[in-house]
């Protein structure tokens, strides 16, 4: 059964500087509710370069912004390198606001960055606050550690644009698993807003499989985007390297945004043993990691929800620096028994992560840590209250049962 709308329209922003994660979250949330909901049409302004090599559903389009990279150092360049960063801030502004003004969205979802990348998005805020369009803003379970997105958040007086713009805020995550917001002084206004949703579950997409699948048990091993990645997989390939009883197979993806020069020399070296397979990139990675025995991983947010979601064993070895997202999302899961850790220093270690993966394929799943633990009712939660505030909207007629 669906519920059809005529002609609403949710316009979802992610800035896509590093890696893929805000484009794969905003594309599930929306593939999500067109499934739910006939007529609802939802258009996702990215700025991730292989935004089109993703699949969409019907009622799902994207539209691109130039891209801008951050550095490692957490600064950030325009990707086209003879044209300033700042006119590249300047039309991504203005496309941004173009956009809004043209398709005229009930419900405008930005996220992560709550006025966009260096405040892109604050003047189509004031805009459709104006007119009326209801303002989410999505938050990871864990943005960064407290004192980090403090200093961060302070310079732009974040809390307070939060409170003025936003009609309400949904944190991926249950609220028993990690508070995003601890540590700093929140307004009692963006605390009634916060609405803990769970995490968004994933499933293997229907069409054509992916053609990447080993037939054999393997454990896969993702970088998500692949710009930080590199020390990770040369990590594996260093331990089996150094530890030749390490025999079972291996599916590495490196990531489209892995540098070249790294990128060639993990494959040369990959390529001298047996056991292992490389790939750059797949944009069914459901299916990847629902195919794996396990999943060897760095954590961020859209991994960790999948290896919750198929049920399969983790060993997360996460980024530390330039934020600690991924380290409070690791220790948290390794508290409730959910994954197995090790930090990037005891990875370094070849014989110590030799030894963390010949465990690993007899790790017991995550549901048997506990399911109260797992809480994947994301997706459900968002399409219910979005249901809730289009049948409030007085300028169309109340939702109807469809059969399929």
């Amino acid at each position: 059964m669906k519920r059809r709308l005529e002609d609403a329209r949710i316009l979802m922003y992610s800035h896509d500087t590093f890696g893929l994660g805000h484009l794969r979250r905003c594309r599930t949330i929306a593939h999500s509710l067109v499934g739910d909901y006939r007529g609802l049409n939802v258009l996702i302004i990215s700025g991730a370069t292989i935004a089109g090599a993703f699949d969409y559903r019907a009622r799902v389009d994207f539209v691109t912004v130039p891209s801008v990279i951050k550095l490692k150092d957490g600064e950030y360049t325009s990707m086209a390198g003879h044209v300033d960063l700042q006119d590249t801030l300047k039309m991504r502004q203005a496309i941004i606001r173009q956009t809004a003004e043209n398709f005229q969205p009930d419900i405008f979802i930005v996220d992560k960055e709550p006025l966009g990348l260096k405040g892109e998005v604050e003047e189509t805020l004031q805009y459709l606050k104006a007119r009326g369009t209801t303002l989410v803003l999505g938050m990871r379970d864990v943005m960064d550690a407290p004192h980090l997105l403090e200093a961060e958040w302070k310079k732009s007086n974040m809390l307070q644009k939060i409170d003025q713009f936003y009609d309400t805020v949904w944190v991926y995550g249950p609220p028993d698993f990690y508070d995003p917001l601890i540590g700093l002084d929140v307004p009692s206004g963006v605390r009634r807003k916060m609405d803990f949703v769970g995490f968004l579950q994933r499933s293997v997409p229907q069409g054509t499989k992916s053609e990447h699948v080993p037939d054999e048990d393997y454990i896969l091993v993702t970088t998500g985007g692949g710009g930080d990645g590199a020390d990770l997989v040369r990590d594996v390939v260093n331990a089996y390297e150094q530890d030749q009883s390490l025999q079972h197979k291996t599916l590495i993806v490196l990531g489209p945004y892995m540098p070249a020069r790294e990128r060639t020399e993990l494959v040369e070296r990959s390529n001298k043993i047996a056991c292992l397979e490389v790939i750059e990139f797949d944009n069914r990675m459901e299916e990847l990691i629902d195919g794996a025995k396990a999943v060897v991983a760095m954590g961020g947010y859209n991994t960790y929800c999948e290896i919750l979601s198929f049920d399969k064993p983790a060993l997360i070895i996460p980024r530390t620096r330039p934020r600690e997202e991924q380290l409070i999302r690791a220790q948290r899961a390794s508290e409730l028994g959910l994954i197995d850790m090790l930090l990037p220093e005891e990875s370094a270690d070849p014989m110590l992560l030799s030894a963390a993966l010949k465990r690993l394929t007899h790790r017991a799943p995550p549901s048997q840590s506990g399911e109260e633990n797992m809480r994947l009712e994301g997706l459900v939660h968002i399409s219910r209250i979005v249901g809730d505030w289009l049948d409030d909207r007085e300028s169309y007629p109340p939702l109807s049962i469809v059969a399929e």
